[in-house]
Formats: C-alpha cells, sequence, structure tokens
C-alpha cells in the first residue's frame, strides 16, 4: 500500500489551531473547528503516524535562554568513515542546535548559538576540535528576518490537495 502523503482542508486547519493554541487539546479542537471529537482524535493520530505532527513539544528560544548569539557553520569532513563520527561529535555539544549533509561547497552545515562572540569562538573550537574536521567556515546571523515557520508550507499543502 503506497505511503500517503499531503494533507486536507481540515488537516491544515487542525495543524494551524495546534500550533497557535497548543494547550487547546482534542476536546477545544473539536469545539473550535465544529466537528466530532473523535474526528479530530483520528485526525490527529494519523497526521503523527504520517510523521506530518512530530512533537507537541514547546518551542524554545535559545535567545531567552541566554544564547543570543546563532551562527551557522559549514564543515568540510574527512569522508572516509562517512558522516557519522562527526555528527556524534557535534551531538555531544550543547549549543549544536542543527546538523545537515549539504550538497556543493562543504559536507555539513550546523547551527550554533552562543552566549556572546567570545563564546561563540569557543563553540567552533568545539567543533574543530575532531580528527574528521578538515575545515570550517562559519557566518555569524545578524538580524533573523524569518525564523522557522510551517504554516504558510501546510495551507499550501492543504490546497494543492484541495485542487
Amino acid at each position: 500500500m503506497p505511503r500517503q502523503t499531503g494533507i486536507d482542508d481540515l488537516d491544515a486547519r487542525l495543524i494551524a489551531l495546534f500550533t497557535e493554541q497548543p494547550h487547546v487539546g482534542v476536546l477545544g479542537a473539536s469545539r473550535t473547528l465544529g466537528v466530532a471529537r473523535g474526528t479530530v482524535q483520528a485526525r490527529l493520530d494519523r497526521l503523527e503516524e504520517r510523521g506530518v505532527i512530530t512533537s507537541y513539544a514547546p518551542h524554545v528560544s535559545s535567545e531567552a535562554l541566554g544564547y543570543p548569539v546563532t551562527a551557522f557553520c559549514t564543515l568540510e569532513i574527512r569522508q572516509r568513515q562517512g558522516h557519522a563520527p562527526v555528527v556524534a561529535h557535534l551531538s555531544a555539544i550543547p549549543e549544536v542546535l542543527e546538523i545537515h549533509s549539504i550538497t556543493g561547497v562543504g559536507d555539513l552545515i550546523v547551527r550554533i548559538v552562543a552566549r556572546d562572540n567570545a563564546d561563540l569562538g569557543r563553540v567552533i573550537d568545539e567543533i574543530i576540535d575532531d580528527t574528521h574536521v578538515l575545515r570550517a567556515n562559519t557566518a555569524i546571523c545578524l538580524v533573523t528576518h524569518l525564523d522557522h515557520r510551517t504554516g504558510p508550507l501546510v495551507e499550501a499543502a492543504a490546497a494543492s490537495k484541495d485542487s
């Protein structure tokens, strides 16, 4: 059986509601959306099973935690042993928030945070303190104009399913 992809309008409205009001609960969602409680629960279960909804965890601000500096570090690595050793090394550094394999110049791009520029230097030193890391190129984020979002993507996915 092929894996189902996409979402419909009700799924999109359900995702938007839980994004905007994470504490709404199944009963509150059913009342707000005007559908049966069982429908809401079944839709949530299906969205989770399909991996569309990956978490109900709170969104945490690194800045509010005392880490106002964000940077992106592109790494070139020794590829003889693959990405796993470097990813394991980077995963042990608390200030490393994301790690992605990339194409083009570099092998990995890493999003990191720090308390200030001096602390950023310490984090970068920790990142490159691995025999598999050959070179690092870091860009400090001056202003975030658009933070991570999925709302417009959810709306577009529902609209394309309805077409």
